[in-house]
């Protein structure tokens, strides 16, 4: 019976059928659920479900430990998984950053095996999202040990206003390089970084720039988001960046965005975890085959 069953899983992912969930899963933590797997959910086809921050991954793969030009980081999180075309597009961007003089790039974090809410993160949900450290490498034979030891660069001054000297013309070329990518939705950095990117750029050529979007903690690694496969069923893209380059609105980042908050001002609400309910139905199937 249960062998039956997870042979018409992929069958459900693809038509969009609903998957049965008794009312105590349903209201389990999601994050809890999705992080007990170490295994991918096996299926003949990758399907990324959902969006980048409420979706999970089926037919995700693993990103090879260490390549000729990368090297995956923190390889005890088990976060080094994604839709086969994000594995290209690391593989792609390790090569790209030799052109600008690197040795190659040290990877963070992808996705789950299975997708999911991640801790630490609040996308890398459905194998669509990678962190780039900022750190050029100097070396590619790192031991499992070294990669959990060492750390990367941080590119932001200490008042969190401007970049400091460890931002290099070399880490403009990649992150450019990156944003001209049609796979790539959007590349979240440090405000700063965004700001001296529009300072470095030519006037007559700076549609790119509205992917390099300003976000908090993003001062040792930059974060891409790719685009839903094309003729990927049940993944939703996020929406567009805005028209324009978006450097006048970086400036609030590192003005008022940094001013002391207002004392009186009401706390914010903690939000709730993400339940295995509010992910689509088909997440369901995903995480509780073995």
């Amino acid at each position: 019976m249960k062998a039956s069953i997870l042979r018409k899983t992929a069958a459900l992912l693809l038509t969009g059928v609903l998957a049965t969930m008794p009312g105590n899963l349903r209201a389990q933590d999601a994050k809890a659920l999705f992080s007990s797997k170490e295994t991918p959910f096996n299926s003949e086809s990758p399907y990324a479900i959902g969006q980048h921050s409420r979706g999970c991954l089926a037919g995700g793969v693993a990103l090879p430990e260490s390549g000729p030009t990368w090297q995956a980081m923190r390889l005890s999180r088990n976060h080094y998984w994604g839709h086969p075309e994000t594995i290209r597009f690391v593989q792609e961007v390790s090569r790209a950053a030799t052109k600008v003089g690197w040795n190659g790039i040290y990877v963070g974090d992808l996705s789950q095996p299975r997708g999911g809410p991640v801790p630490g993160h609040a996308s890398h949900q459905i194998g669509l999202d990678v962190d780039f450290w900022l750190l050029p490498p100097g070396r590619l034979d790192l031991s499992r040990g070294d990669r959990e030891r060492i750390s990367s660069m941080n590119v932001r001054s200490a008042d969190q206003r401007s970049v400091n000297g460890n931002w290099t013309r070399s880490h403009h070329r990649l992150l450019e390089a990156v944003a001209r990518d049609g796979r790539v939705n959007r590349i979240f950095i440090t405000a700063p970084v965004k700001l001296q990117m529009c300072a470095d750029a030519p006037a007559r050529d700076r549609a790119w720039l509205g992917k390099i979007r300003p976000w908090w903690g993003h001062n040792t690694h930059f974060h891409v988001r790719l685009n839903c496969p094309r003729g990927a069923r049940g993944c939703v893209n996020p929406d567009p960046v805005p028209r324009g380059d978006g450097c006048d609105e970086a400036i609030w980042w590192v003005t008022e965005a940094l001013e002391p908050p207002d004392p009186d001002a009401p706390a914010p609400k903690p939000k709730p975890p993400i339940r295995l309910a509010d992910l689509p139905p088909q997440c369901a199937s995903v995480v509780a085959a073995p």
